[in-house]
């Protein structure tokens, strides 16, 4: 498994995994599909990096985070999310060792994310990686975030 970078002419393929988790959308941006325009202002863009899980050659997964967020100057996971049809193999698992791995190669102590509050599912999953709530915040849509912080090396 490793990760390949998003570039514009790869960007219908994030659209087909970000499109295959309808209940993700929703819960997200309130709607069940997402566009190309969506994709290129979430996924190219100069503050995050964004790349592509792929296993052999094939595509199953995305990958966004900052390597440090201004505002508290952690790195922060914005997304991992795996193509619905890959979910529930232990890839989600095996791709967030690989940035683990990568963060603690950069000297980080301390990796930061948010799940959304009707997500359980993912809350589930990140405290199973062994990442502990700290806080709520609320998105300029309005919507509860818990955030998880999980120590590292």
């Amino acid at each position: 498994m490793y990760f390949e970078v998003v570039k514009k002419e790869t960007l219908y393929i994030a659209l087909e995994m970000i499109n295959s988790n309808r209940e993700y959308n929703i819960f997200e941006n309130g709607k069940e599909a997402r566009t190309l325009a969506d994709m290129e202002e979430e996924f190219l863009n100069p503050n995050s990096i964004s790349a592509f899980i792929k296993l052999d050659d094939t595509y199953i997964g995305i990958i966004d985070y900052l390597l440090e967020n201004p505002k508290d100057h952690y790195p922060w996971l914005g997304l991992l999310l795996l193509h619905s049809d890959y979910q529930g193999y232990g890839f989600g698992a095996q791709a967030f060792a690989i940035y683990e791995s990568e963060m603690l190669k950069r000297g980080e102590k301390s990796i930061r994310l948010g799940v959304l509050k009707e997500n359980v599912k993912a809350k589930r999953f990140w405290e199973s990686l062994g990442f502990t709530y700290y806080n709520t915040a609320t998105t300029q849509k309005g919507s509860g975030i818990f955030c998880y912080q999980k120590q590292i090396g």
